[in-house]
């Protein structure tokens, strides 16, 4: 009998496991800041809770790149059960057919663990919400006195986007890893790593007393296009991965032996379709995959490029130094992973390393976003008239 896709049968006993996941970090929490204030306990659980989400996205890549994206092929148990060993009997079958296929029970632990650890950080968000609006409601009733704290809207927004990533998650295992919704499942990933980000960084100005930096107009727009075209990128680099187009070009820098080989933009793009096919049917050409490839490959020079301008001009500035540092490294990263993955035969490790890389970048741009703001107009005039002296003097 065919497996149904969707079986809520185990759905309560999953939901408990990520309430037990999510308990160890609250202890740790607590535990760590039992003599501190409430606010600098919500801070610290952000903090990790994007820390994990961070290692979610990690996993998620590990998931993908061992094939295990399929290792229960319903959704959100394993074949009604709530981990591998209820379906013990289900996997070995599966197995026992095809060795080497999606269902294993390797790749079956794989994939719940993911889920799992899914759960768990949902039920952070959860408990971040609920904190925030409690808190809300307190500062509301202190009146003008009380401390000002985050708006409980940016955890509520949260909670619904992981909601949605939750359902992504579904549909990836439902449409059969489906290149569009696998794609949109990373992207998801880190945009919860955008909005927990941000979140983290105003609890921790709230806490120290901070303000953001003033940014000169020019100076802050291009933080926020690198954003953006590091946005674009990884979406590049995930159509890369869903679409097993990575091996696609083996050499470096050139592809296939020439600088623009044989290529099917049209193939390639189509995006709605599912995993190695075109709409009709038909099997995607090489060509189509040559292209997702090498666009990817193209669009990270520039990347690379705006990445490094983008540090020195803060470095320059005197200002979000830190985050400077960690871009010239994480790009340095980029590179390296990236160019590991082509000419090494895309090995595991550093096909990882490159999800985390770009998840890296995410997170550090956003704290950079989230550390600054527009200048005043007399702000950036003096701040430009202090540079302009220290270059006379110098």
């Amino acid at each position: 009998m065919e497996q149904p896709l969707y079986d809520l049968a185990p759905v309560i006993e999953l939901m408990t496991l990520g309430l037990l996941i999510a308990l160890l970090p609250l202890a740790w929490v607590w535990f760590k800041n039992r003599g501190a204030g409430p606010l600098r306990r919500v801070q610290a659980l952000t903090v990790l809770t994007l820390f994990l989400t961070f290692d979610l996205v990690m996993f998620g890549a590990f998931t993908r790149l061992t094939d295990s994206g399929l290792g229960c092929p319903d959704w959100p148990g394993c074949y009604g059960s709530a981990s591998p060993v209820g379906a013990h009997t289900e996997i070995s079958a599966a197995q026992s057919a095809m060795p080497t296929g999606p269902v294993t029970h390797s790749k079956a632990w794989v994939e719940m663990i993911h889920r799992y650890l899914a759960t768990g950080v949902g039920v952070l968000i959860i408990v971040l919400t609920i904190s925030a609006w409690l808190r809300w409601r307190q500062a509301r009733r202190a009146g003008a006195s009380a401390e000002r704290p985050l708006n409980p809207w940016w955890p509520t927004v949260t909670l619904v986007w992981v909601c949605l990533q939750g359902a992504f998650g579904a549909l990836t295992v439902t449409m059969k890893l489906f290149p569009a919704i696998v794609t949109l499942h990373l992207l998801g990933g880190l945009v919860l790593l955008v909005l927990l980000c941000a979140q983290a960084v105003r609890h921790t100005y709230i806490l120290q007393g901070r303000q953001r930096v003033p940014l000169r107009r020019g100076l802050r727009w291009l933080l926020g296009a690198t954003a953006l075209l590091v946005g674009l990128q990884a979406a590049l680099g995930g159509w890369v991965s869903t679409n097993y187009a990575v091996l696609a070009c083996t050499t470096f820098p050139q592809c296939q032996g020439g600088w623009w080989p044989a290529m099917d933009f049209g193939q390639g793009f189509t995006l709605w379709r599912p995993l190695g096919q075109m709409p009709d049917g038909s099997l995607i050409g090489f060509a189509a995959l040559t292209a997702i490839h090498y666009l990817h490959r193209l669009a990270a020079y520039a990347v690379v490029a705006l990445l490094l301008v983008l540090a020195w001009r803060l470095h320059r500035a005197g200002v979000l130094r830190d985050q400077a540092r960690w871009l010239v490294g994480l790009t340095l990263l980029q590179f390296v992973t990236g160019l590991s993955n082509v000419v090494l035969d895309w090995p595991l490790a550093a096909a990882v390393l490159h999800t985390g890389g770009a998840g890296a970048l995410v997170v550090v741009l956003t704290w950079a976003l989230a550390a600054s703001c527009r200048a005043p107009a007399t702000v950036a005039a003096s701040q430009g008239a202090a540079r302009m002296a220290s270059q006379v003097s110098a």
